[in-house]
Parts: structure tokens; C-alpha cells; sequence
């Protein structure tokens, strides 16, 4: 994103507008918290900023300050529509392709004819946003909309409920800081966040240590179908409709879980494979070290 784009977008912003933020499908802490940091600085700002999610998120985000009024596009279909045809500008965050959102809503996106503004940290982005921020680089959406900022030399907006959401976005997209991704750049953000109010303890506590009975019993469970393939330093993970029906699974319960084979002494790969009736799709999370 270059200055005369930069210079663009702050003339795009400086007369209250309707804005939609969109996140992807089955969004994390990194789309949620991203998200709700935009929602909140426009709103802050004179916009009337809405964002709609294409479904619901793990119940360990929903502390986040504003989830309520976040709009699921699949169970709140006609007044999610309705904030897309009547906004100026759709923020698209943590994605790069119409797709990630789902089938119904990508053709309502696809309809548009307004402003995209992207602002993402994975690969090969599609070319469909009039303006857009990518950078593989850095770790988490969430800290690009920190930079966003800075671009826009609004570093000093960021109240605490900015700060909590953007503190949420980077520890759950870095592994609490863990990641190879995570750098002095972050940390020195992660510093001025907490000093602008982030409450860490609270963050850390409400994200990994409250659980459901049924979580922790499906973790369990989990780990006990861990298969270790030595010679090729591979591990992976099953979970069947059947085990999730059994303790009861809510979305996010499965989050993280994949991590537990990657901390195995030798193994530099692992898998999860999720059946989902539902969508009738074996759900694949891959990760590796280095």
C-alpha cells in the first residue's frame, strides 16, 4: 500500500460513511479481533461501521467488546445483505479470496460495486480489492491493522477496546507469541497495546482457561486417536461426527488441538482430519516447524 493510496483512503474517511467489515468464514481470534478493532476506530470516528461475520465464532471471543453486534450473514441473511447494499466501503480482513467467505455470501460480495479495502497476511491474493494491504510477513492481521493505523497516522485512536482486540488477534494468530512469525516489531506493539490498555490477564484467561467439561473430554479424546509416523516425522489427529456429537461440540473446541502433536519431540508435521456431516467435507488443518 503506497502513500497515494494511503492519501486516498484518508479522504475516503473523512466524512462519516456506511462501512461493512467482513472477516472469513469460521472466524478466529486474528478475523474477530481485527474485525471489531476496525469496527470500533470507524465508529469512533464518525462511520457507521457494522460487521458482518458469514457465521459464528468460537464462544471463547464473545467477551470481546461489541460481539453482540456482530450480524452472521447465515442466520441474519436479509439485514446482512441490506448493510452491504447500503455501504460505501467493505473492509475485507484475514482473507484474500471471495471464497473464504462461503458460496452465498462471495455472490453477494461478487454484486457489490463499491470500495473493497483488504488488509491480509497469507499468499497469492486475488485481485479483487481497490485497495489492498498484503504483507506474508507479518504475523497476524491484526497487528497490519495496527500498522493500518499508523499509515493513516491514527496511532493515537487506539482506546482499550482497540487494544483488546488487537492484543486478541495477535496472541491467538502467534501461539501466545510462540511462532517463528513473532518478532521484536510485535512485541514492541504487543508493549504499547497493554499501555493503552489491553488487559493481557484477562485476555489470556478468557481465550485458553475457560473451558467446557465437553471440550476438555473431546481433547482428550483427540489426543488418544494421535497416530505418530516416526520415519517420516509426521503426526496426525482424527475427530469423527460421532466423537463431536458425543461431547457435545461447539465451534473453536477443536482450536489449537492440532498444536498438541507439533510439541512431540522429532515430529516437524502434523494434521487434523474433522468429518463434517453437515457440510459433508473432511474439515484438513496442517502445520510444520521451521
Amino acid at each position: 500500500m503506497n502513500v497515494n493510496e494511503i492519501k486516498e483512503i484518508k479522504a475516503l474517511l473523512s466524512t462519516p460513511k456506511n462501512i461493512v467489515i467482513v472477516p472469513h468464514r469460521n472466524p478466529d481470534g486474528d478475523a474477530i479481533g481485527a474485525s471489531l478493532a476496525i469496527y470500533h476506530y470507524l465508529n469512533n470516528n464518525g462511520h457507521r461501521a457494522t460487521v458482518v461475520s458469514p457465521n459464528d465464532y468460537p464462544s471463547f471471543l464473545k467477551w470481546l467488546p461489541d460481539t453482540e453486534e456482530v450480524y452472521k450473514f447465515d442466520t441474519q441473511n436479509r439485514q446482512s445483505k441490506s448493510c452491504i447494499e447500503e455501504a460505501s466501503i467493505i473492509f475485507l480482513l484475514d482473507f484474500n479470496a471471495l471464497h473464504r467467505v462461503g458460496s452465498d455470501m462471495q455472490n453477494t460480495l461478487e454484486d457489490y460495486k463499491g470500495t473493497f479495502i483488504m488488509i491480509d497476511h497469507h499468499q497469492q491474493p486475488d485481485d479483487i480489492a481497490t485497495y489492498l494491504y498484503s504483507d506474508v510477513s507479518i504475523c497476524s492481521t491484526c497487528q497490519m491493522v495496527y500498522h493500518f493505523l499508523e499509515k493513516l497516522e491514527d496511532i493515537n485512536s487506539i482506546n482499550a477496546d482497540i487494544s483488546n482486540c488487537l492484543y486478541t488477534g495477535i496472541m491467538t494468530d502467534t501461539g501466545s507469541f510462540r511462532f517463528p512469525s513473532t518478532t521484536s516489531t510485535t512485541h514492541r506493539i504487543i508493549a504499547d497495546l497493554i499501555d493503552k490498555g489491553a488487559n493481557n490477564a484477562k485476555i489470556h484467561n478468557n481465550v485458553y482457561d475457560t473451558n467446557s467439561y465437553g471440550r476438555l473430554q473431546l481433547l482428550g479424546r483427540a489426543l488418544s486417536n494421535l497416530v505418530v509416523i516416526d520415519k517420516l516425522k509426521t503426526a496426525y489427529i482424527t475427530l469423527s461426527q460421532q466423537e463431536l456429537d458425543e461431547f457435545k461440540y461447539e465451534k473453536g473446541d477443536t482450536e489449537g488441538v492440532v498444536n498438541y502433536a507439533l510439541s512431540i519431540e522429532g515430529v516437524i508435521f502434523v494434521a487434523i482430519f474433522i468429518e463434517d456431516f453437515e457440510q459433508q467435507i473432511i474439515k484438513i488443518s496442517l502445520r510444520s516447524k521451521g
